[in-house]
């Protein structure tokens, strides 16, 4: 899921030429671009490599005078306003602003779409430290032209690294309230020399950059009903096998979302959508014999079809990396203010990327809401799903109570990535007007080793990406000994994680596979991980998967294993949609007449028909009654591998689901309900279509019959690692 328009935090953080027509005071070599601002491989053993030496700097020429206007070519210039951040069209002229606590010098400098391709500023504004800083924000005003010019901004001040400072007046810096940046013209394409870092520079907001929405408001369903999707928007379509007109785009989203549709999805989360470049880690693949890339829909489009709309941000960290890495935006504005570093200027790195933001500080966590808030009112985003979640959680670089909460308090200075328990930055969100109101997802945890799902600090109104759920659910549906209790706790909405703290079922996004680690297809064909295609050597990638290959190691296996694979992917997708709110990502781009994707339609149908599957609380006993093989007699020893419940169901009347994860067949016992009998739904020990037994299925009445002797008896036979559903029915066959 990708966007054009970036938002504040839409940080393609661009490399930065040395620029020819820039007054310098010693000719320099001009440096190689790097970085973007983006989801760097966190688990990659190959570093980022940059030149870090220290360039010949370039002078910034303070003016002479403090005078409130000047004239500078064909622009008008004056002193301008410290708030709002960015480049705001105003006042028929643009204002420009941001924050730089550290730096002694400034500029603002002005390139034409043709001299950004050539590497060199078209003109450059020099900041006076009086009249165009307020506090902490430089800034300034402009009339003129502005037709095709983008901007960046020059800093000076101490390069000390030992002491957190690069300060380099040699590199063009991306203002982080951009919301557009502009590089290379066209997609993948490498520049001249070889070039993959082309200069980037920000796009200046006209007064008549409006959009019509059409009367778009938010569609507001409730979480509970959720069926998330999570997308990645090239990859969604990027295949010719798609079929979309415009592939691998925004566009090509709005032509299949009636797939998405059919599947029963009503929200799709978009991977991280910001610019980046697609070229950073550009090499040749020997794996795959090629070179590899590293590549917006509106809203109210998908809104048209009643879902919503979420992004997954990345607010951990940046492709700036640590003391060896770039300078591309926030190390040349301020690095000691907008990252997390050590009394000797070294970078903590909680994130697994190098860096980690530094989200509690002040000037930082406004930041984020300002971003936040961008993508809410003016990109209709209706929640998000924020990626390492803890960091934002981690006390910030100088942590004491003055700087954290604007007050001093008695007690010792807080260390530097300490977990807060009310963090400022999630109290900021949570209680935000505007923010308050969407879906808010933490991924509750860090690569620091911090771990807080069903802890983590929520005002009663954050969700959790469910770790335990996924490690639950892998262990229990391959056979694992141990955890038919903890399963059965995942079925309900993992009370035990989020009840006691007011949380509710829906709390809970539970998942089994998303862009972290296996695929379904994956979880069910390897025991090993082998990342090779990527030419990484095996090195990326998740390595705690908790998967099985169901007797074969990779996807040349013998016809039973493949059947056995089948019918472990149905499992994990009953699994999930009898969970009381679900996630999932589509890993197969099968036509609608597969076999798996008629299951997963069948089952997202039936889990919307149920009311019983969407609780706004946690099942009781009311609701709720547990079997093993014998009704009533749930098993939860260690070496339990079979979990059953019966469901009162308002719509339904009353529904039976058992998993057998065990590698022998068994006959369980259904409960006997005087003048109905139990009527078999789902089997994913049956080859498909009889997996489900939908309504319109040619030979449905037949397939019961079969299972008559069984039924009659309150019985039903299962294979090995199977799951079914039943359905309670009135005995039309029984005497009045």
């Amino acid at each position: 899921m990708e966007v054009i328009h970036s938002a504040p935090r839409s940080l393609f953080l661009p490399g930065t030429d040395s620029l020819a027509r820039v007054r310098t005071t010693t000719k320099a070599t001009p440096p190689p671009n790097f970085g973007t601002f983006h989801d760097a491989p966190r688990n990659s053993s190959r570093p980022i490599v940059v030149c870090v030496a220290r360039k010949a700097s370039v002078e910034i020429k303070e003016p002479s005078l403090v005078i409130r206007e000047r004239q500078l070519g064909k622009f008008q210039v004056s002193e301008g306003h410290p708030a709002p951040f960015g480049a705001t069209a105003r006042d028929g002229g643009v204002n420009f602003s941001v924050y730089s606590s550290n730096a002694v010098a400034a500029a603002l400098c002005l390139i034409s779409l043709s001299d950004l391709s050539k590497g060199r500023v078209t003109a450059e504004i020099p900041l006076h430290p009086v009249a165009n800083k307020t506090g902490d924000i430089w800034h300034v005003f402009l009339k003129g032209d502005f037709k095709d010019m983008l901007y960046g901004y020059r800093f000076d001040g101490k390069y000390a690294p030992e002491q957190g400072h690069y300060f380099d007046s040699s590199k063009i810096l991306l203002d982080p309230y951009a919301r557009a940046v502009v590089s290379r013209d066209e997609f993948g394409v490498v520049a001249q020399k070889d070039n993959c870092w082309p200069q980037m520079a920000c796009m200046i907001p006209a007064a008549e950059d409006k959009f019509d929405w059409e009367g778009d408001l938010p569609l507001k369903l409730p979480q509970r009903e959720l069926l998330i999707y999570e997308m990645h928007v090239r990859g969604y379509t990027k295949h010719e096998s798609s079929g979309a007109e415009k592939p691998g785009t925004y566009l090509g989203i709005v032509e299949k979302l009636d797939h998405l549709k059919d599947l029963g999805v009503n929200c799709i989360e978009l991977m991280p959508c910001q610019e980046f470049n697609e070229l950073e880690y550009y090499k040749y693949n020997s794996v795959m014999g090629d070179y590899k890339y590293a590549i917006f829909v509106i809203p109210s489009e998908i809104h048209h079809v009643i879902m919503h709309v979420f992004m997954d941000v990345v607010f951990n960290h940046t492709a700036e990396g640590n003391e060896k890495g770039p300078i591309l935006s926030f190390r040349g504005l301020d690095n000691s203010v907008y990252y997390m570093v050590a009394p000797k200027g070294e970078f903590y790195n909680y994130s697994g990327c190098g860096n980690t933001f530094n989200c509690n500080h002040p000037v930082v966590r406004q930041f984020i809401v300002d971003c936040l808030r961008y993508w809410v009112l003016e990109m209709h985003v209706d929640g998000f799903r924020f990626d390492l979640a803890s960091i934002m959680t981690r006390g910030s670089s100088l942590c004491d109570a003055a700087n954290v909460f604007g007050s001093p308090m008695e007690g010792d200075l807080l260390t530097t990535g300490t977990p807060l328990g009310s963090p400022p930055l999630i109290d900021m969100i949570s209680n935000d007007p505007v923010l308050r109101d969407v879906k808010l997802i933490a991924e509750a945890w860090d690569a620091g080793g911090l771990y807080q799902v069903g802890t983590f600090p929520h005002w009663c109104i954050w969700s959790e990406w469910n770790g335990k759920y996924r490690d639950v659910v892998r262990q229990f549906i391959k056979g694992t000994d141990g955890f038919s209790g903890a399963f059965a706790e995942c079925l309900c909405g993992s009370p035990n994680l989020y009840q006691a703290g007011g949380r509710k079922p829906w709390n809970s996004i539970n998942f089994v596979c998303a862009h972290d680690g296996f695929s379904l297809a994956d979880l069910v064909t390897y025991t090993n991980k082998h990342n090779l295609a990527n030419g990484e050597n095996n090195n990326d990638g998740e390595n705690h998967n908790n998967s099985w290959n169901c007797g074969q190691e990779g996807e040349f296996a013998s016809i039973f294993v493949k059947k056995l694979r089948k019918r472990q992917m149905r499992n994990f997708f009953l699994c999930l949609m009898v969970s009381q709110i679900n996630y999932f990502r589509w890993d197969k781009k099968d036509e609608a007449s597969s076999d798996f994707f008629r299951f997963c339609h069948l089952m997202t149908n039936f889990r919307r028909e149920c009311e019983s599957l969407g609780l706004n609380d946690f099942p009781t006993a009311e609701r709720l009654q547990w079997h093993g093989h014998a009704v009533g007699v749930p098993d939860w020893s260690e070496t339990s591998r079979f979990v059953g419940f019966s469901l009162v169901d308002a719509v339904k009347g009353e529904i039976y689901i058992g998993f057998n994860a065990s590698h022998l067949p068994v006959t369980i016992s259904l409960p006997e309900r005087p003048g109905y009998r139990w009527e078999p739904l789902v089997d994913t020990g049956k080859a498909a279509p009889f997996d489900f037994l939908a309504e319109d299925l040619p030979g449905r009445e037949v397939a019961i019959q079969q299972l008559a002797h069984f039924l009659d008896g309150n019985l039903y036979p299962m294979l090995s690692y199977s799951s079914v559903i039943l359905i309670l029915k009135p005995d039309l066959t029984s005497c009045s």
